[in-house]
């Protein structure tokens, strides 16, 4: 496994959230940053507990959508843990390869962790800005992320880079919590989520990386929103597919 260093993205002249906040683009890369700092020893234990195991199930269904193929090179993007890249590893084979990136290093150390006791020591892992990818253009047949789109310090940057480092005909598909439409769903759900800082505090003793989170789900753009962002940034032939009532969203484009 090879860590490449830290590319960072250009300055951003905007302000942009994080959570219910509006901050500078550095303020937010750096809080995010803790965030992950503060969660990566429980971070899978976690996701478990709030999404009552089916983080797994949505995260094998936006694989499936790449319809990868033995052979193929592959981004995880925001890859954290290595849930998908272990995924996609078994799917393209020795012949293939996945590349996990993110821009946190202990997220990064806890998939190399996992990633070697699962046998799938071929994954490349790299440390890198997604507004600033240190991949050639065209290096990849499919770009994936999975719950990381949120906490890019500049979504659209990233949504181009994502698009940039695709070959033609390859395909990017993004996994992202999104909107509930339907409102006694949508009620039953935001009851839910308030539960989460009070789970974090106990398992992982600090609530603040939660209240991030679901304040990070509302100020996400939402479906349809997010399909004319992948448009914009390139993408052809964008579609989204909801998941729990639209609890969270499978949306694919490609190059």
């Amino acid at each position: 496994m090879v860590l490449a260093n830290p590319i960072c993205s250009a300055a951003m002249s905007t302000t942009v959230d994080f959570g219910a906040e509006r901050v500078s683009p550095g303020e937010k890369t750096r809080r995010v940053a803790g965030v992950f700092d503060a969660v990566s020893h429980r971070y899978d234990l976690m996701n478990d507990v709030m999404s009552l195991g089916s983080h797994r199930l949505m995260k094998r269904a936006a694989v499936e959508m790449a319809r990868l193929r033995a052979g193929k090179r592959v981004l995880d993007l925001a890859g954290g843990t290595g849930d998908v890249a272990a995924v996609a590893a078994r799917q393209v084979g020795e012949a293939g390869e996945v590349v996990l990136a993110d821009i946190n290093g202990a997220m990064l150390d806890a998939g190399r962790a996992k990633l070697l006791n699962k046998g799938l020591a071929g994954v490349r892992l790299v440390h890198a800005d997604a507004a600033a990818l240190p991949f050639d253009s065209g290096a990849f047949d499919a770009v994936l992320v999975a719950f990381g789109v949120r906490n890019f310090t500049d979504k659209a940057g990233g949504l181009r880079e994502m698009a940039r480092v695709l070959k033609p005909g390859g395909v990017a598909v993004v996994l992202e919590f999104a909107k509930v439409r339907q409102p006694l769903l949508s009620c039953a759900y935001d009851a839910f989520k308030s539960a989460w800082p009070l789970i974090g505090r106990a398992v992982v003793g600090d609530a603040a990386p939660y209240r991030y989170l679901v304040e990070s789900i509302a100020e996400h753009p939402g479906q349809r929103e997010f399909c004319e962002m992948m448009t914009a940034a390139g993408f052809q032939e964008v579609e989204y597919h909801d998941l729990i009532g639209g609890a969270a969203a499978i949306h694919r484009g490609c190059k």
